[in-house]
C-alpha cells in the first residue's frame, strides 16, 4: 500500500523548471578525442576476450579516464537532476554491432542492464516497424514514428543512443517529473489524493504466468523521504479495454488532463535535438520523457534507429510496494536474457500480423 499521503513540497535537485535545467550544463557529458580513444581501446580489450552483450560487464570493459566521470553522471541520474546527455561519442566508423557493444559497456558503469519486454530483450531497437500502438495492444510506442505522450520506462534509468536521426521530427522532450508534483500541490491540492491512490495500467500482453493482465499504481508514490512519480496515460487508458477493470473517474481524467498539460507546458520542458552519437539517461522516477512525430527518409539504412537500455543501479534500495511488484515482471523476464539481434525483419514481421 502507499504511504500516508504527506501534502509538502518536495525539495529535491530533480524538481527542476526549464529555466533552472538550462542554466547550467552539469548533465552533459562531452566527449573529446582522447575519450573515443578510450572507448577504442575498451572495445578492442572486450572483442580479444571475446566477450558479448550480455555476458559483457565492466570488468571486461575497461575505462580509467572515463570511469569517474560516468560514477559521477551516475550520482547525477539517481540523486540530482535525474538525466544526462553524453555528446561526442563518435560513431562514423563503427559497425552497429560495435557502437552497440561500447554502449553496454559504458552502461555497464552505470548499472546492470535487464530485459525490456517478455521475449528478454536487453537492448532495445527504437525504430519505426510499421505499427500503430493506438490499435494493436501487441505494439509499443517505440517501435512507430507517432508522437509518444509523455511517459517513464522501468526500472531505474532508461538510456537511449542515437544510431540514425529522422528526416524531419524525432526530437526528444524531457520534463521533472518530481516539479510536475509540486505543480499539482500548488495548482491542484484537491487533486493530490487522486493522483496518491492507485490506477490500474495495462501490462499490453506481457503479463507473466499467474499474473493478471494488467497491474496497479499510483502517480505519486512516496517511499521514506524519496518520491516517485509513474505516468503513462496510455496504459492506464488500454486497461480500461478489461471488464474487471473499473471505470476511470471523472476525478481521475481530471488529474489526467492536468498531468498532460503541466507536461507539456513550455515552463517545464526541454526539446532537444537527438544527435547521432548521442546518448540520453534518464531516472524513470523523477523524470518523463517524450518524443515529437518524424518523417522518416526513405532508404532503408538512413532510417531513425536508437538502441534502449534498462538500467537496474542497485542505488535504489528502498522502492514502493508496487514497484517492487511490478519490477517481478522484468525479473521473470531476465531468466532467458536474449543477445541482441540487429536484423529487424522478424520483429516487423511478428508485430505487423499479431
Amino acid at each position: 500500500m502507499n504511504a500516508p499521503f504527506a501534502p509538502r513540497p518536495y525539495h529535491h535537485p530533480s524538481a527542476w523548471t526549464r529555466e533552472q535545467l538550462l542554466a547550467t550544463d552539469d548533465w552533459i557529458v562531452h566527449l573529446d578525442a582522447a575519450d573515443n580513444r578510450e572507448l577504442m581501446a575498451a572495445l578492442a580489450h572486450a572483442r580479444a576476450k571475446g566477450r558479448h552483450i550480455p555476458e559483457l560487464g565492466r570488468e571486461d570493459f575497461p575505462l580509467p579516464g572515463l570511469a569517474p566521470r560516468l560514477a559521477a553522471m551516475c550520482e547525477q541520474l539517481v540523486n540530482g537532476k535525474g538525466l544526462a546527455v553524453v555528446r561526442g561519442f563518435n560513431i562514423d566508423a563503427l559497425s552497429v554491432e560495435d557502437a552497440a557493444l561500447i554502449y553496454w559497456g559504458i552502461g555497464s558503469y552505470l548499472g546492470k542492464g535487464k530485459a525490456q519486454n517478455m521475449q528478454g530483450d536487453l537492448l532495445g531497437h527504437v525504430t519505426d516497424l510499421g505499427v500503430d500502438y493506438r490499435n494493436n495492444n501487441g505494439a509499443r510506442g517505440y517501435q512507430t514514428k507517432l508522437l509518444l505522450p509523455f511517459h517513464n520506462d522501468a526500472l531505474d534509468v532508461v538510456g537511449l543512443l542515437c544510431l540514425q536521426t529522422a528526416k524531419s521530427g524525432g526530437q526528444s522532450r524531457f520534463v521533472s517529473s518530481t516539479a510536475l508534483y509540486n505543480a499539482v500541490l500548488a495548482q491542484r491540492p484537491d487533486l493530490m489524493p487522486v493522483f496518491c491512490s492507485p490506477f490500474y495500467l495495462d501490462r499490453r500482453g506481457e503479463e507473466p504466468e499467474g499474473k493478471l493482465p494488467w497491474y496497479t499504481g499510483s502517480i505519486f508514490e512516496w517511499e521514506g523521504e524519496r518520491l516517485f512519480v509513474r505516468y503513462n496515460r496510455t496504459f492506464m487508458k488500454s486497461a480500461q479495454r478489461f471488464e474487471q477493470v473499473p471505470r476511470l473517474t471523472a476525478q481521475q481524467i481530471e488529474a489526467f488532463d492536468l498531468m498532460d498539460r503541466l507536461c507539456n507546458d513550455p515552463q517545464y520542458f526541454v526539446e532537444v535535438d537527438f544527435q547521432r552519437g548521442e546518448m540520453q539517461f534518464l531516472c524513470n522516477y523523477s523524470t518523463l520523457h517524450s518524443r515529437t512525430a518524424y518523417e522518416d527518409w526513405p532508404e532503408h539504412e538512413r532510417r531513425r534507429y536508437l538502441l534502449r537500455l534498462w538500467l537496474d543501479t542497485g542505488r535504489i534500495t528502498r522502492l514502493p510496494a508496487s514497484y517492487r511488484e511490478r519490477f517481478e515482471d522484468t525479473e521473470r523476464w531476465q531468466a532467458n536474457p536474449k543477445p541482441p539481434i540487429f536484423d529487424l525483419s522478424a520483429r516487423r514481421n511478428e508485430l505487423v500480423h499479431s
